[in-house]
């Protein structure tokens, strides 16, 4: 199996979708995949799709899909991490993706030296955010495994290179009982080099691939407006249940119609379970809804957001997100000041794989961040004001604003990856 990542939605201009076929012309004896920039998508060669007996499609959850040719074959576009996640497992990442693809644990137990490998592949990443001057690193992946790894690491060196937090990932095809095993989670790890203590979930998928959920039609796809992982009764129940056992929830949500319901998942929480200091937080946010700006101070839901993701921020192309979006929803789209000056706390982040872990990246692209168009706002921020977002705010989403995030008026950098 060979995997490329980093090819834009646009690789073949702004009207032509990526097949099976162009991969087949490139590549067709031996399974190919080529990843998008997000990780939401992958196109596969026929080759591939054979391997994993995907040709004819494949029944998928909610969110997920084997996008289908009028021939009735796959095309080879695959949305979302179900729609592909098989074959990551048959190139041999499937121990590394557990923690996104299915929030559980490898299956057998690795051996020996399959966790020697693991063990080498988390110290180099742990070795790669160091060098970047990261100083906690919220992870947004999560499972036990990775937990235990990095307590294995802590053992043998006696601390950390950097300070990690583990979620623990609840799917849409888990029963609510599953959150049993972030409390306990929670419970086992809890120490200031190695944590958990939260719970990660994805709402919907991402704006290119028209995955994400939007209040109103996409602008070129009218009627659609995206299919949730989650409806919003799902994740209203596993919202109040994560709350009472007094977790942190940290929800991926993308468009405007996503961010909306998991906005009213933690107000039905604080309504059930009553007022507390959960900063819940809320990931990407690349569309919000007007009417739903004020509801995150007035929730104290965290708004964690990535500078280097709007089109034309850090050589991210404005096609096709921009058309996607459409010119009535620029000026809510990535709109950090907006909520910022609404009262809501802006935590930055790198999201990496997907945008670089540089935070000196992020800081630029969130200083020099310019308008789609002149009658959008300014939605950029003051160099000090986006080294809070990565440092103060990074450690207020932790709730450690009271010993790190900053000595005097030194900075240092945390970043959610």
């Amino acid at each position: 199996m060979l995997f490329a990542q980093g090819a834009d939605y646009t690789i073949l201009g702004e009207t032509e979708r990526l097949t099976r076929h162009h991969l087949d012309a490139i590549l067709a004896h031996q399974p190919l995949v080529l990843f998008a920039p997000d990780h939401h998508t992958a196109w596969a060669n026929t080759k591939a799709l054979d391997l994993v007996n995907m040709l004819h499609g494949a029944e998928l959850g909610p969110g997920n899909e084997v996008v289908m040719g009028t021939d009735g074959l796959a095309t080879g576009e695959l949305r979302e991490m179900e729609a592909f996640s098989s074959l990551q497992a048959a190139g041999g990442f499937d121990r590394y993706r557990l923690g996104l693809s299915t929030g559980g644990e490898p299956d057998p137990y690795p051996n020996e030296a399959e966790w020697a490998q693991d063990i080498a592949v988390m110290r180099r990443g742990l070795d790669y955010c160091s060098r970047h001057g990261i100083t906690t690193v919220q992870n947004m992946d999560g499972n036990l495994y990775q937990l235990e790894l990095l307590a294995a690491i802590e053992k043998e060196d006696g601390s950390l290179p950097c300070r990690v937090i583990i979620p623990f990932h609840f799917k849409n095809f888990m029963p609510i009982s599953m959150l049993e095993k972030a409390s306990e989670l929670a419970r086992r790890f809890d120490s200031d080099w190695l944590s958990s203590g939260v719970v990660k979930m994805f709402y919907d998928g991402v704006l290119d691939s028209w995955t994400a959920v939007m209040v109103e039609p996409y602008a070129d796809k009218p009627g659609d407006c995206g299919e949730g992982l989650f409806t919003p009764e799902t994740f209203r129940e596993a919202a109040v249940e994560v709350d009472r056992r007094g977790l942190q929830i940290a929800v991926h949500a993308i468009g405007d119609g996503a961010v909306r319901a998991v906005l009213d998942g933690y107000e039905a929480a604080r309504s059930q379970n009553g007022v507390r200091d959960s900063r819940h937080r809320i990931e990407h946010i690349e569309v919000v809804h007007p009417d739903d700006i004020a509801r995150f101070a007035e929730l104290g839901v965290i708004a964690s957001m990535q500078p280097p993701h709007p089109p034309g921020c850090a050589g991210v192309p404005l096609e096709p997100t921009v058309s996607r979006i459409g010119r009535d929803r620029w000026p809510l789209s990535y709109a950090w000041r907006t909520l910022k000056d609404a009262g809501a706390h802006i935590c930055f982040a790198s999201d990496w794989p997907v945008s670089p872990i540089d935070p000196i990246i992020g800081i630029e692209a969130a200083v020099t961040r310019k308008r789609w168009a002149e009658s959008d706002p300014d939605q950029s921020f003051t160099l000090m004001e986006a080294l809070s977002a990565y440092c103060v705010e990074g450690a207020y989403a932790e709730f450690k604003e009271d010993g790190k995030g900053r000595i005097g008026k030194v900075i240092l950098p945390i970043s959610s990856c």
